[in-house]
């Protein structure tokens, strides 16, 4: 047996007569118009005969000027055959309904009404009540418009989704999504199967470094622990299991407060055939010498791992468009010199100085650089090397006299005047020697700036002055 459901049954005034029989017109009119936002009375032709209008944007729309007008002439073409249902039914004293009917407004846009007509009397009088629906319908539009945008929405992801799907399944390199902190593996595409010797179901689920040698376990541990700290990629070479070498690329994304990690597996032979410089950024990602690239301002763009343990920052992006000066060189110092033989020759070899992290006393270095011309962004590239632990050999680059041979050949000479002049006599010689060399020294290397030349040697420049008279080096006369 079918059940049939049926809306619920009006409930009507059971006396009407006596509730409402000595209700007086000004009583009946206030209650009408309370009622409605707009309220109509017409007589049997179906003309305006009275109105009352509680809403003020209605009002504003010129339905006050609506006498003596015919209320079918008042609406738009697709509403008038409603209204003259409403009509007929109310002379009729038929049961009526709500009905939307639009009037048109002086702008030109469409105002929706509700209304509901009743027969008020014997004379054909026609009471109509009507609801100002202009809210309902902007919040209808508004509904319509963000459905729209939610179907464009979801189409727009439906074909990202079927283009990413269609890259993953088809990309010739192992690819796998991870979760970012416990590292398993949430997705992998059919290349892991043919690279790594495992079916790419089954390793879903399963830890990432499963797939890796352990001799390569500490590599991709660090990789994937730095790409986790950061949303920029990071690769290095690494052994799989099953032997072949691969290089791992690993960046993070989050989605829904959650990091995964995007990982790729590259064969060897696809990397050299795809980028011939891999080799070469692997073995400076892995160098034990610093080395970083800078733009002609001097500001980082690029630095190995070497150069980030150097002056004690955790990640390359920490170093980007940083200041080289502000951790390479004596201040005011170094760097103009470098620049001025990087200008000048393209190149600067061997060139001493300090390297200031910020903690702790600054170390000492040599610094390799060159130009890279380039007509849209020329760079410079710095290969820092740490000679701290290490004698260097006093020496000068350019145009400068070669100490390192003047102070052997000093030597040798000092060395015959034993026993024949007393020690302490030697000692003075010596001393002067190389207070003369050491001046040379810093002349050639700041390019006799002896302003600058000073600042190197720390004396003061009439000190350094008097030393230059003392020896007999430079023109003092400019």
């Amino acid at each position: 047996m079918t059940v049939q459901s049926s809306a619920p049954a009006a409930i009507s005034f059971r006396q009407p007569q006596a509730a409402f029989g000595s209700l007086s017109a000004d009583a009946a009119a206030g209650l009408v118009a309370a009622a409605s936002d707009v309220a109509l009375i017409l007589d049997r032709d179906g003309v305006v005969r009275d109105v009352s209008v509680s809403n003020g944007d209605l009002a504003d729309n010129g339905i006050g000027d609506w006498m003596d007008r015919r209320w079918i002439d008042t609406v738009t073409e697709e509403s008038r055959i409603k209204v003259s249902e409403m009509l007929d039914a109310a002379f009729k004293g038929q049961a009526s309904r709500w009905r939307q009917v639009n009037h048109r407004a002086d702008d030109g846009s469409d105002i929706p009404v509700r209304y509901f007509a009743l027969g008020a009397g014997s004379d054909g009088r026609v009471i109509v009540i009507g609801r100002d629906l202009q809210a309902s319908a902007i919040l209808q539009q508004r509904l319509i418009q963000v459905q729209q945008s939610v179907e464009r929405d979801y189409l727009r992801l439906r074909q990202a989704e079927q283009r990413y799907r269609l890259l993953f399944q088809s990309a010739s390199e192992a690819v796998l999504i991870l979760d970012g902190p416990s590292r398993r593996i949430r997705e992998a595409n059919p290349a892991v199967g043919r690279i790594t010797g495992r079916d790419a179901a089954a390793v879903v689920g399963q830890p990432f470094t499963t797939l890796i040698d352990s001799s390569s376990f500490a590599d991709a541990e660090d990789l994937l622990a730095s790409a986790n700290s950061s949303t920029a990629g990071a690769s290095a070479p690494v052994r799989l299991a099953g032997g072949a070498i691969c290089l791992l690329s690993a960046s993070m994304y989050r989605h829904d407060r959650t990091a995964s990690l995007l990982v790729r597996l590259t064969p060897e032979s696809l990397v050299s055939a795809a980028d011939p410089n891999a080799a070469l950024n692997a073995v400076l990602s892995r160098i034990s010498d610093a080395f970083v690239v800078t733009d002609t301002d001097l500001r980082i763009l690029t630095a190995n791992p070497a150069f980030l343990e150097l002056i004690h920052l955790a990640s390359r992006e920490e170093a980007t468009h940083l200041p080289l000066d502000r951790f390479l060189g004596r201040p005011q110092i170094d760097l103009k010199i470098m620049l001025s033989q990087l200008r000048e020759h393209g190149a600067l070899r061997n060139f001493a100085t300090v390297v200031r992290s910020g903690f702790g006393e600054p170390e000492e270095v040599e610094v390799t650089a060159v130009v890279v011309p380039d007509d849209i962004r020329p760079t410079y590239g710095f290969s820092i090397r740490n000679v701290a632990r290490r004698p260097v050999p006093m020496a000068v680059t350019g145009s400068g006299p070669l100490l390192t041979g003047a102070v052997s050949q000093s030597v040798e000479q000092l060395t015959h005047l034993i026993g024949r002049v007393p020690m302490k006599d030697i000692v003075r010689e010596s001393t002067d020697l190389i207070e003369k060399l050491c001046i040379e020294a810093a002349l050639a290397l700041t390019e006799d700036n002896r302003a600058s030349a000073a600042d190197v040697l720390g004396l003061s420049r009439q000190s350094l002055y008097s030393k230059l008279r003392r020896y007999g080096l430079g023109d003092l006369d400019d």
